[in-house]
């Protein structure tokens, strides 16, 4: 018994942590996901670059992704913005390698990290996203509003 007692001790703790760190990540698995048509971007394009903001979401503790969306008119103005005004100007990055993407969600009691109002829904903020080209992956380069 004793020496099996350390490795009791040790799962429970091993327990205890991942149920306080999952309790206080990003949920984003039960958001409602719209996409519009696009030319510019293919279906499996754009839910690939959903999929990356889901994942980054997850380190927004406190808070509740409650929708996210593609169109092409705000993914375009989104770019473009990001492009000569945003963290891409100067960057000579192809417009075709930068997806915006919408979405709401709600923020609880801790406000998130902080930089949060807690207890708030925040709408339309937006997300951009880049690759390297066609064959790699989206990542989430900047958001806000």
């Amino acid at each position: 018994m004793k020496k099996i007692l350390p490795y009791i001790v040790l799962a429970v703790a091993v327990i205890g942590i991942s149920i306080l760190f999952l309790s206080e990540s990003g949920k984003s698995g039960n958001a409602q996901v719209s996409i519009g048509e696009s030319d510019k971007f293919s279906k499996e394009d754009i839910n690939e670059a959903v999929a990356s903001v889901k994942r980054k979401f997850l380190s927004f503790k406190g808070c509740e992704l409650t929708e996210i969306w593609y169109t092409e008119e705000e993914s375009n103005k989104i770019a473009e913005d990001y492009l000569k005004y945003g963290k891409g100007s100067g960057k000579n990055i192809d417009p075709g390698n930068v997806i915006g993407l919408v979405s709401n969600f709600d923020v609880d009691s801790s406000g998130g990290d902080g930089s949060l109002e807690p207890n708030s829904t925040y709408t339309e903020w937006n997300w951009i996203l880049i690759r390297d080209g066609k064959p790699n992956k989206w990542r989430v380069d900047d958001w806000g509003y």
